[in-house]
């Protein structure tokens, strides 16, 4: 465990996610307190693999937030250095693709970011995309095609195909940077390293 890290407080949202959970056990190891947030804090099958890690006991904090309800992640993030927004439903049989996945995927990155907006104490954000928002967009993929910043997901071509969850990452993400153009106040970073 590096001792570097003690006292810093991040926040993992989706803590229960695969991704997230391998991100939480980093967290830990490397000193940090971490509050993470579920659906369903009580609920064992989701949480007893997040309260078994090392330094859990000691270090985590877990929080029920749900990603439609605004201002569910207000006092999470308050005292925060970092936030790790993982939290995305992700589904194959879908029955209604706006309310299972591009709502919570939209809508609660919307709210994770505003709630952090409100925070004095943030250093930084960390979003966690998907391939998908930047594979689909109908132009052939040949063995010349650089895939780069401009290769960009169209959403209303995955809609026609009916790939909602590609459709719901794309459009967070969307919204994410055009939030961040507009709120000075906080730093959207797509990476997977934090420093």
């Amino acid at each position: 465990m590096s001792s570097s890290n003690l006292g810093n407080v991040v926040c993992v949202t989706g803590a229960s996610g695969y991704i997230a959970s391998w991100l939480v056990r980093l967290l830990l190891h490397r000193g940090y307190t971490v509050k993470a947030t579920v659906r369903d804090p009580n609920d064992p099958k989701k949480v007893d693999h997040l309260v078994k890690l090392d330094g859990a006991k000691e270090r985590l904090q877990l929080f029920k937030a749900n990603l439609l309800e605004e201002g569910a992640f207000d006092s999470v993030v308050q005292g925060c250095h970092g936030v790790f927004h993982t939290a995305s439903p992700f589904y194959h049989d879908v029955k209604d693709p706006r309310a299972e996945l591009i709502d919570p995927a939209l809508k609660g990155t919307l709210n994770v970011l505003n709630s952090c907006a409100k925070s004095s104490s943030l250093k930084r954000v960390v979003l966690t995309s998907s391939i998908a928002a930047v594979a689909y967009n109908g132009k052939p993929r040949t063995p010349d095609v650089v895939v780069d910043e401009t290769w960009f997901t169209d959403a209303d071509f995955c809609a026609k195909s009916n790939l909602w969850y590609v459709v719901s990452k794309t459009l967070a993400e969307e919204a994410a940077w055009k939030f961040v153009k507009k709120t000075t106040s906080i730093w959207l970073l797509l990476t997977q390293q934090w420093s």
